[in-house]
């Protein structure tokens, strides 16, 4: 199988965007707010969605199943209170289980979590429990950032992101370390934010001893890892000046990147850098980056196109890559296969 680990729900129908534009508008008008009821999207809404997007692109690059979660941008967990956000979080969360049970096949879960900027994270424990329990969602996206750009919150080390780590643990679920738009016009969402928060993630990792209180936490830090493949060299340094272990002892039983990079020799930077072990499958499409490459004539989030052309990973590596890895990482998933008989 070729199962793609990072997917977005970025084409849900109009009237979801409709609906949080809505809500948006009733934070400061209470009267504007309106009810969960009123917000109507129909199986056949989800369908058309799904099968004229995300699922014509896998059927046309040749993936077979695609671990789906809410649109990122759209988490925006710094709108609002923990009321707004925990709302909104079980409404794109429920369409995502929608379309996991309309394409069963294709389409399997991670949860949004109800995110709320200087609101204990452990707040976050019911909505992950039912998408695990009722949905039965495979994993959690988890923002690191909740402000959207300002970084109010304390690093990923730090004690008050335990409660979460203690769920994730004991449901054997990984987290993509993933950040929603950015409020600051210092950092563009998908250009800045997104790949300064892959960076800052792994580097607070490294600084800290978060594995060694969780020995089978998993993270996986997506795009590639931000600039990590990129200055393995400076992190080895660091980790050294600091009388770390190699990081291969030190992050690399925890750590995971996909390959959301968009062209070949990033790809090829990445597979050359980081063991095979440690990298999954991905694409993000619908996502950040929709167009063509002139100076391929494909479409730049096409990422099986690099992986097939990879002169680093053997057969054997491609095939980890492909669907190994994103098994064994998200054992709720091989489960899940396993029970279809896959």
């Amino acid at each position: 199988m070729i199962i793609d680990v990072h997917g977005h729900y970025t084409t849900a129908p109009k009237a979801l965007e409709a609906w949080r534009n809505r809500q948006i508008a009733g934070i400061k008008d209470p009267s504007a707010m309106p009810k969960v009821s009123e917000l109507k999207i129909s199986d056949d809404e989800l369908r058309e969605s799904i099968e004229t997007n995300q699922l014509a692109k896998m059927k046309e690059r040749g993936s077979d199943l695609t671990i789906f979660s809410p649109r990122a941008s759209f988490m925006a967990h710094h709108i609002g209170d923990f009321n707004v956000s925990s709302t909104w979080a079980s409404i794109c969360n429920e369409l995502c289980y929608r379309v996991s049970t309309l394409f069963p096949d294709h389409f399997i879960g991670a949860a949004m979590l109800p995110q709320s900027p200087g609101v204990d994270p452990k707040t976050c424990i019911p909505e992950l429990e039912r998408c695990i329990k009722e949905y039965g969602f495979v994993g959690i996206n988890l923002n690191p950032d909740p402000s959207g750009g300002h970084w109010t919150s304390p690093p990923l080390s730090d004690r008050s992101w335990y409660p979460i780590y203690e769920k994730m643990v004991e449901y054997d679920i990984p987290a993509m370390v993933h950040v929603s738009t950015s409020c600051n016009d210092c950092f563009h969402t998908t250009g800045a934010h997104y790949l300064n928060a892959d960076t800052t993630a792994f580097m607070q990792c490294l600084t800290s001893d978060l594995f060694k209180d969780f020995p089978t936490l998993k993270f996986l830090i997506p795009h590639g890892g931000g600039a990590v493949p990129y200055h393995w060299g400076r992190f080895r340094g660091l980790a050294q000046e600091m009388k770390k272990p190699l990081l291969t002892e030190l992050l690399l039983n925890n750590i995971y990147f996909d390959t959301c990079v968009y062209h070949q020799p990033g790809i090829d930077l990445l597979t050359k850098v980081i063991p095979a072990r440690n990298i999954l499958f991905a694409s993000e499409m619908i996502g950040a980056v929709r167009g063509i490459d002139p100076e391929t004539g494909f479409y730049y989030d096409d990422t099986k196109r690099y992986i097939e052309a990879s002169t680093t990973l053997s057969a054997e590596a491609k095939a980890a890559v492909y669907e190994g890895n994103a098994r064994r990482v998200f054992p709720r998933l091989d489960a899940a296969l396993k029970a279809k008989g896959k």
